[in-house]
This record gives structure tokens, sequence and C-alpha cells, in this order.
């Protein structure tokens, strides 16, 4: 469900292959278990730093960009692995590894389809938060791109923070996940950057593990003047808990407008995404 930093032009170098035989490894290692119903599974991966490995397939379609409309496919591979620092902290891992299928910009100029840059985060989060959940920590920009129009070839670092609300009982779940990364350097392809990202969240959880979701990613280049600056989206949809076999999976359509745009981001997206959640 969740995003993080500043990949702004962010499918396969890997094959698909791999992509499975890594996710039949999970289900070996991680055995699902059943005690929790529907809803509180939904809560959990409404959560980004609960204490859960999963492997979300966040894919986004996005239209109208660049100067000739076309466009833009991001399939994000999300594995989040929390690490248990004694009875007290958590530390969640989440790797974002994008996809991408980016559309011809120039007359002449082809599709491209490779590997984006890897953004890594890690929070370090109370075990036994209530009511009022945070992380706070830092996040890596890795220049694992396959061509220059897929990536920066600078490294980037900078700070991560998430809040939400989370009470047993309520319906609502919603809270905030920030970040800002800037390049360690800019003395190679893609030059110097300083890209942040806002990703409020707001969910309402019905009855069965159905729930109602609003998740819009407000990324903003620094470096940039004027309109070029902000995109800013507005939308939501619809998720959804199923089981394959004894396998929690969260699935969740959604649509988000960009108010706000440069001139060459796309005017709308449309989000899927398929998680695999593996709880203790």
């Amino acid at each position: 469900m969740f995003a993080t930093m500043g990949q702004r032009i962010h499918l396969p170098g890997r094959g698909p292959a791999n992509v499975l035989a890594a996710v039949c490894a999970l289900f070996v290692a991680f055995p699902a278990h059943g005690e929790l119903s529907a809803e509180e599974l939904a809560r959990l991966a409404q959560n980004p730093i609960a204490n859960l490995v999963s492997v979300p397939f966040q894919n986004n379609t996005n239209f109208s960009v660049g100067p000739r409309d076309g466009t833009q496919n991001i399939l994000n591979i999300q594995p989040v692995i929390p690490i248990e620092l004694g009875s007290d902290w958590n530390l969640i891992t989440r790797t974002i590894v994008p996809v991408v299928s980016q559309p011809g910009f120039e007359p002449g100029q082809t599709r491209t389809n490779g590997l984006g840059d890897i953004q890594f985060s890690a929070f370090l989060s109370p075990a036994k938060a209530t009511g009022l959940v945070w992380g706070v920590g830092a996040i890596a920009q890795l220049p694992t791109n396959g061509n220059d129009r897929l990536g920066n070839d600078n490294w980037g670092l900078g700070p991560t923070f998430v809040v939400l609300h989370l009470e047993k009982g309520d319906p609502w779940v919603y809270g905030v996940l920030v970040n800002n990364v800037w390049s360690l350097s800019g003395d190679r392809q893609g030059g110097s950057y300083n890209n942040g990202l806002i990703q409020p969240f707001i969910n309402y959880n019905l009855p069965g593990g159905t729930y109602l979701t609003s998740s819009p990613i407000v990324t903003v280049n620094w470096r940039a003047s004027g309109s070029e600056r902000w995109t800013v989206p507005l939308g939501g949809g619809v998720g959804h808990i199923f089981h394959f076999g004894r396998l929690p999976v969260n699935a969740q359509l959604s649509g988000y407008y960009n108010v706000a745009r440069p001139d060459d981001a796309p005017s709308w997206q449309l989000r899927a995404q398929v998680q695999f959640m593996f709880p203790k």
C-alpha cells in the first residue's frame, strides 16, 4: 500500500519466474496462521510498521505521461521484514523494487523497460504501542536503474517517519508517512536531487475484511520551481482480505487524479495491489 520516496520515473529487469520463486519460498519459510479474523488482518495490512512479514506487489499505471501523453507502468515489489530488538522495540525494514515500463518522450523514441532505483527504509518503532503508533528511521536510494531513462546514478539518503491512529474496535485507521531523499553527490548521470514524499492514508473498515481506503502519494521536487514542484493526487478505492489456501492476501484497487502536477507528470493513476501476508 505504501510507497517510499522520490521515484518520479521509477519493470522487468528481473524475470517473473524469480519473483514467483521468492514468494513460494516465503510460503514455506513463514507458514500462515488462521487465528486472526479478516477484520484484524485488514487492520494489520493498513499499518505500514506492523510486526508482520508481508510481500506487496503494487502496480501503478500512469496515464498521459510526458510530452506525447504516453502510458507509464510501474510495478513496485515491496517486501516488508520486521526485526525484533528485544521485547520493547522493532526495526521494520521495507524495500521497494520498481520495475518500470517508460513510454517514449520524443518522436522515434521507443518504450524503455527495466529496473528503476531501489529504495530501502528502516523504521524503529515501539513494540507495544497502542492507539498512537509511530516509527522513525532512514531511507536510502540505490542507483540500480538499468537505463538512463529509468533513474538517477547518484546514491541518496534521508530521514523517514510514520505516525498513525490504530485502536482496537475503532473502524478508522489513519495516519501519514513522510520522507525526504537528498543525493549524496551530483557528479554522475541524473545530477543531484532533493525529493520529498508525503503519503496521508485513511481507511474505514467494514465487516468481513472489506475496507474503503484513500492513500494519495504527494511528491515534491525541491529543486524545481512553481507548478513544476508538486504532484498532488486525490482519490481512493476499496480493499478486501481473502485467503489463498491458508495464506491471507490483501487485495486493493484505487484511482487517483492529480489536481496539481508538473508538465510531464501523469494526469491520473490506476493502482492495483496484491499483498501476501505472513502473520505470526
